[in-house]
């Protein structure tokens, strides 16, 4: 077991950020890499990221980037990052020229059926031109593929000592102050930091079952979890202790105390 599944196990929205220790330029450019790592639809680049430090803001625009979900935590975080899918990409022949290189550098291969003219003929003619035609399809696919660049930005941040924490975009006023062009679907705003918490204190937050959720071959059989995988799990850190709650609220009162926030 790797010590991905420990970054996965630690992951938790930080609400509580240091708000004097900044965050190093590095660490995010390693977040974007990350994100620019991750897969992608005829790897096509769906996703944008505006990288704002809050202290290059005044208070009343900061104040009017607020939505009720961020509330002290947005004056806390010293970064902000806002995602956007960019739906210009979702052209024809943008895949064409992107599923052309794949096959030139063998990441699409002919022993599955890949050469120019399936791309041209079936792929692009068949596929790709139908499809980009309704918008809610490019919609889906821009917003779901800069959800999974935004994931690996998160657990890259995780990994290198940082918290993050998903919040909404307040997009009348981000659009004001930011001004970003109308094919760019705004997604979400991700709080970057130093946290002032303990992940660990915060515990896993609670979760159901995957056998809720997930299914074996058809959908009147549940995926049964395996005890002994589950533990195996625990034993890699994806799986964690539930939070304690009294030891939380401790922690709360302190943090609240601490940056002049109601208790």
């Amino acid at each position: 077991m790797g010590e991905l599944l420990q970054v996965m196990g630690n992951r938790r929205s930080i609400r509580y950020f240091e708000p004097d220790k900044p965050v190093e330029k590095e660490k995010i450019q390693t977040m974007l890499e990350a994100a620019n790592r991750a897969s992608r639809s005829g790897n096509i680049d769906y996703w944008k990221a505006l990288v704002v430090y809050r202290d290059e803001l005044d208070a009343a625009t900061l104040d009017g980037l607020r939505t009720p979900t961020t509330t002290a935590d947005l004056d806390l975080a010293p970064v902000q990052i806002y995602w956007f899918a960019d739906l210009s990409y979702a052209d024809p022949n943008n895949f064409k020229r992107n599923l052309g290189d794949l096959v030139k550098v063998g990441a699409l291969n002919a022993s599955h059926g890949w050469s120019e003219a399936y791309i041209d003929e079936t792929v692009i003619g068949q596929i790709i031109s139908p499809m980009l035609s309704d918008m809610a399809i490019v919609g889906w696919m821009g917003t779901i593929e800069t959800g999974l660049a935004i994931s690996q930005a998160m657990l890259a941040a995780v990994d290198q000592g940082l918290g993050v924490c998903l919040h909404a975009i307040n997009t009348e006023t981000a659009k004001q102050v930011f001004k970003y062009p109308d094919h760019w679907v705004p997604c979400w705003t991700l709080l970057v930091g130093y946290p002032a918490e303990d992940p660990q204190t915060g515990g896993q937050r609670p979760r159901r079952s995957i056998s809720t959720m997930a299914f074996l071959n058809n959908l009147d059989t549940p995926f049964e979890e395996d005890p002994a995988v589950t533990e195996k799990l625990r034993s890699a850190g994806l799986v964690q202790d539930p939070v304690d709650v009294d030891k939380r609220a401790a922690e709360v009162r302190q943090l609240a105390r601490r940056f002049g926030l109601p208790e």
